[in-house]
């Protein structure tokens, strides 16, 4: 048997049809386009799972499920997405409407929970039962993972990791607070602060890196420049990892999972990433003792498919 697992996005939907083993057999992608409404996108997700079994030759019958991971506020029992803002979608019975035209069980979750289960169940964290993932990228994704089962609290809104605070009236989130942990942590916050000291710094390294046009720096820029020994940059850098390791210590003190799962853009540093986040949050977790591990995900951008092709696995 196979199940279908739906990554809806703001840019693009993204699906696949999984075996019980966790293999992706076949992936597809179209736009989201969503300016065009709820009701089409649903309808366009609905040709997309049949486009998935028609190419990959595999029959309805076998397939188990389909699950769908959105952004944004889900409410898992009743298939309803409560509220996407990159959508700019609110209270969409998502899965009921499909489940009707396909005739198959429908499960919702929110994406980055989706991506914390695939990572959980056949990436990083497999093997183990209590795991967090965090995703580095645009903003700080974040799913929880507790007995093998994604956490999302009684109303829905837990693992939002990115939006627990570490300043009091410090920089804007993108969710309209301040001092939100993606405030700092995000590649968008290493972005920021990058392109602040290359101004403030004319003959930094920042600058050589990419040819004095500040608008392409990327994540990766500080970190290119710190290796080669430029002092403004190890500065950003250091800066960053010390806010990003606050936001990871207090996931330890409040969940001790046995692994964080590490993802995102700015995972591509690897064990680089990995040795500074186990040295500074070592200082910094109660008690000192570092128990949980650090990994680097193994899924990519398939993991939301994948954790989202999971959700109906108990059905």
């Amino acid at each position: 048997m196979y199940n279908i697992g739906i990554d809806l996005g703001g840019t693009n939907i993204a699906g696949g049809i999984v075996d019980s083993d966790g293999k992706l057999v076949h992936k597809k992608s179209i736009p989201t386009l969503h300016a065009r409404g709820a009701d089409t996108v649903i309808t366009d997700i609905i040709t997309l799972c049949k486009d998935l079994a028609q190419e990959s030759s595999i029959n309805f019958d076998q397939i188990k499920s389909i699950g769908i991971g959105c952004p944004g506020i889900v409410n898992p029992p009743d298939g309803i997405l409560i509220y996407a803002t990159n959508l700019n979608f609110k209270d969409v019975s998502i899965g009921e409407k499909v489940s009707k035209v396909l005739n198959l069980p429908v499960y919702i979750e929110n994406d980055a929970n989706c991506a914390a289960l695939g990572e959980s169940m056949f990436g990083a964290a497999k093997g183990s039962k209590h795991s967090v993932a965090v995703t580095l990228g645009t903003g700080v994704g974040g799913g929880i993972i507790i007995d093998g089962s994604i956490y999302s609290g009684p109303f829905f809104g837990a693992g939002e990791l990115g939006h627990h605070i570490i300043r009091i009236g410090g920089e804007l989130c993108g969710c309209g607070g301040m001092g939100c942990w993606e405030a700092y942590a995000s590649a968008t916050a290493l972005i920021r602060e990058t392109v602040k000291e290359a101004k403030n710094n004319p003959n930094s390294i920042i600058n050589r890196c990419v040819s004095g046009n500040l608008d392409k720096i990327t994540a990766k820029t500080a970190f290119d420049a710190a290796a080669e020994g430029d002092a403004t940059a190890k500065e950003v850098v250091n800066n960053y990892l010390d806010h990003l390791c606050v936001g990871l210590s207090n996931i330890i003190n409040l969940l001790q999972p046995e692994i964080i799962v590490i993802g995102g853009g700015i995972s591509g540093q690897g064990n680089t990433l990995i040795t500074a986040i186990e040295d500074r949050v070592s200082e910094t977790v109660l008690g000192g003792s570092l128990k949980t591990r650090f990994v680097i995900a193994q899924l990519g951008n398939d993991a939301g498919i994948v954790g989202a092709a999971m959700l109906g696995k108990d059905s």
